[in-house]
């Protein structure tokens, strides 16, 4: 599986743009920088069939609206984070940036344990709150897609408003108890592996 990795926005965040079969791609999280996804989209000579967004900080869907607007394909998102992708007080626009939020109009919601068929491919979601209500990390193939639920090393902020610590510790065992090891996308930084981050990284380490 082909995977097309950018940085997009103030914030370093990564954006994925991943072949599904038959010049198809799903992206997952489009930070501030739709010009620059749709350049590399074009490049690629890809067809978008849908949007992922792992949770609803600013960061993560400011280049959502847009994107959506030029290639009329669907944005999904956790029920519980919908309302980020309509309000900058929610998904904290106004805390990490100068420019101008656009909202998501439209939208569709997905719940734990659903299962997304896009191309080619299955994609599982996994509801991983702690970092946002709504976080969740999307797992295909060999691959887990963690959002700001899990880092190289580390893992998402707990400290923002409405975050919660103990809905983090529990996304943490869910990830723990997972037997393959998936090569592991963040949305901010390197990537890893599972098996690596049980062994090195101290959050995830504590629920082996």
């Amino acid at each position: 599986m082909e995977i097309i990795h950018l940085i997009l926005g103030e914030l370093a965040t990564n954006c994925y743009l991943v072949e599904c079969g038959n010049g198809e791609a799903f992206a997952v999280d489009i930070g501030n920088g739709a010009k620059k996804f749709m350049k590399t989209l074009q490049e690629h000579h890809l067809n978008l069939k849908a949007i992922l967004l792992t949770h609803g900080h600013y960061d993560h869907v400011a280049g959502a609206a847009a994107v959506r607007k030029m290639t009329g394909e669907e944005v999904y998102i956790h029920e519980k984070d919908a309302l980020m992708l309509e309000s900058a007080d929610a998904n904290l626009a106004w805390q990490l940036t100068d420019e101008i939020f656009i909202p998501v109009q439209k939208y569709q919601t997905v719940t734990d344990g659903q299962i997304l068929r896009i191309g080619d491919k299955e994609i599982h979601v996994l509801h991983t709150p702690g970092h946002t209500p709504g976080g969740v990390c999307y797992l295909t193939e060999d691959f887990m897609f963690s959002g700001d639920t899990l880092f190289r090393g580390s893992i998402g902020r707990t400290d923002f408003p409405h975050s919660n610590p103990e809905d983090m510790v529990s996304s943490l065992k869910k990830l723990s108890v997972l037997t393959k090891d998936y090569h592991i996308c963040p949305g901010h930084f390197n990537d890893s592996t599972l098996e690596m981050e049980k062994v090195n990284n101290p959050y995830l380490r504590a629920y082996i």
